[in-house]
């Protein structure tokens, strides 16, 4: 996503217009425009101002990704109670349909052995409870699967 694109969805998700922007910078609506459309680039200070306006980092002002944004503040503010309600299975399993299927073929018991043996290790060693055992194999497992490569 160009810087453009990143303004523009900036801007839009904290509710702005171009010319509150403006305003609130000191240039013109058309300055505004020309930055969200690419043909020229706010200086730093512009820029800093813009991230405080719009509440994100430059990081995030820079590569920001509208669609990754909204994911995360759903996931953030989605309820413990909301989240119990859903079958994720279901629900991933329409972007990944092994997961509805697996059960047929694979020897789920003997996985699930395993896996508690690796949660109970967690949790005695590490004083996990149950949830905070899950999430740290889940996400030793994530690493595991980006770094197979290596």
């Amino acid at each position: 996503m160009s810087l453009g694109n990143s303004l523009f969805h900036a801007r839009k998700k904290s509710g702005l217009s171009q010319e509150k922007v403006a305003e609130k910078l000191g240039v013109s609506r058309q300055t505004i425009s020309k930055w969200e459309l690419d043909e020229t680039l706010p200086d730093i200070w512009q820029s800093k101002h813009l991230s405080n306006l719009y509440h994100v980092t430059m990081d995030e002002l820079i590569n920001y990704d509208a669609d990754v944004k909204e994911i995360e503040e759903i996931i953030e503010n989605t309820s413990e109670k909301t989240q119990q309600k859903i079958d994720w299975t279901s629900v991933w399993g329409k972007k990944y349909p092994v997961l509805t299927t697996y059960q047929e073929k694979v020897e789920v018991d003997y996985y699930m052995i395993r896996i508690k043996e690796l949660l109970d290790h967690l949790k005695i060693r590490y004083g996990y409870n149950d949830l905070d055992a899950m999430l740290v194999l889940k996400d030793i497992l994530s690493h595991t699967w980006n770094n197979k490569e290596q």
